[in-house]
């Protein structure tokens, strides 16, 4: 094994233990990382150099690997980089590689009209109807990530209506359930009569229960009622939690407040909202706006 192979498979378990990062994670930068490595030929840290680092970029940009995953690979090669200096190797300073510019993604979110459509669009009362109205109703209520979701325990304290969420990076977050949502997982759960811990379960056509539901399924179940409730777009699980933090804002709620309900570790992804919610400006120019037009 080549000396940088040793290292970052020492890094990849720093990532895990020591900084506390999960196993997707971990994954993840080991994919991107052992792609440079095989690429570039590197075989000690001295070996990345700035040179090997452009023609590995410029191979990049000539894939069809869209722009933000291309700026994944160079985040996890200045960590990489960062993680080698502490440890006093002589290699490439990572300030001497610039991140992308990326343009800004423009945020799709739901219409009201829409989103109160595709929330009334489960009708019936056989368990699979019920379990994906809950998940609706629990995906708006808390801007829950999908695989947050999948995550949930059944015997949780409905009454008090407070969710302890493990996020990204293993932070620890609060979530509420609205009315709505209690409601509609009181009747889901009062109709299941199986053993699983997970809140929402796997059901098969038969109406068995087999195990806990993956991501892959909820955005099948979002999908489907979005196509229902003639929704003309594709609508996936994160436009719920895009609609859940629009909501907030627009109604009043301050930014770092709407930051801890997402779990955002950094306020400047949860300003992504603002341009779609600023409500100070559309009061500003409601008020000022034309006035002199008769």
């Amino acid at each position: 094994m080549k000396e940088v192979e040793k290292l970052l498979e020492d890094y990849l378990g720093y990532l895990e233990v020591e900084k506390n990062r999960s196993a997707k994670t971990r994954e993840n930068y080991g994919r991107y990382l052992h792609v440079f490595l095989k690429e570039t030929g590197v075989a000690s840290p001295r070996g990345i150099t700035a040179d090997a680092v452009r023609k590995f970029r410029v191979a990049l940009a000539r894939t069809n690997i869209k722009k933000i995953t291309q700026s994944y690979y160079v985040i996890a090669l200045r960590n990489f980089l960062k993680y080698l200096m502490k440890r006093e190797y002589e290699t490439l300073s990572p300030d001497r590689i610039e991140l992308p510019k990326i343009a800004r993604r423009d945020i799709e979110v739901l219409d009201y009209k829409e989103l109160e459509r595709l929330l009334a669009a489960p009708q019936g009362n056989d368990l699979r109807v019920l379990r994906d109205r809950a998940i609706l109703e629990v995906l708006f209520s808390t801007g829950l990530r999908v695989s947050e979701l999948c995550k949930l325990n059944r015997y949780l304290d409905l009454e008090r209506g407070e969710i302890s969420i493990r996020g990204k990076g293993d932070k620890i977050r609060v979530v509420f359930l609205s009315g709505s949502a209690k409601s509609a997982i009181q009747k889901y759960l009062k109709a299941r009569a199986d053993a699983e811990e997970a809140m929402f379960v796997s059901i098969q056509k038969n109406g068995t229960v087999r195990g806990g539901i993956i991501p892959r399924t909820i955005e099948r179940v979002v999908d489907t009622y979005a196509r229902k409730a003639g929704i003309p777009k594709k609508v996936h699980p994160h436009q719920l939690r895009h609609s859940f933090a629009t909501d907030l804002l627009i109604n009043g709620a301050d930014l770092r407040s709407v930051q801890e309900l997402l779990g955002h570790a950094n306020i400047s992804t949860t300003q992504v909202y603002t341009h779609l919610t600023n409500k100070e400006l559309r009061d500003v120019h409601e008020a000022f706006h034309g006035r002199r037009r008769k």
